[in-house]
Parts: structure tokens; sequence; C-alpha cells
């Protein structure tokens, strides 16, 4: 019985550190940069393949897009937790 529950702490230790590794990814300054980045070079070569006007200019617009929700989403979810 006790070697059975020690398994089951065991598991859950294990879970929490995969859990809290998941958070500390999706919050982290680099997946956004990274995110950001590849928005950025995804959405200039679309604009060089139609032939857009300013495809350098251009290609801030979605990538700036997604970093101000990255900003704002915090706040909103903090919000929404509190009211709950």
């Amino acid at each position: 019985m006790m070697k059975k529950l020690e398994l089951e702490i065991a598991a859950l230790k294990e879970r929490n550190i995969r859990v809290e590794s998941d958070k500390a990814w999706e919050t982290s300054l680099f997946r956004r940069i990274i995110i950001a980045g590849g928005t950025y070079f995804l959405s200039l070569t679309l604009f060089l393949i139609i032939e857009a006007p300013n495809p350098y200019l251009a290609s801030f617009v979605p990538t700036l897009a997604f970093v101000l929700s990255t900003l704002t989403l915090p706040f909103f979810k903090k919000r929404w937790t509190s009211s709950r």
C-alpha cells in the first residue's frame, strides 16, 4: 500500500515539473521572439511573392499585432481569473 502511494506521489511530482516547464515555455520571452521572428519572415516571404509595395515595412504589421497580443493577454487573463 505504501509503495503504491509513493509511486503515485512520484508520478504527481514528475507531472508538476512537466506542467511548470510547459508554463514557463508558454510565457517566455524567448518563445515570443521566435514566433515574432517567424511571423515577420513568413509575412515578408508572402509580400515578396505577391510583389506588395514596401514588403519589409508591411511585414511589421502582423508581427506588431502578435507582440501586442502577447502583451495584453496577461492583463485580460488576470481580470478574467479575478472575476471567477
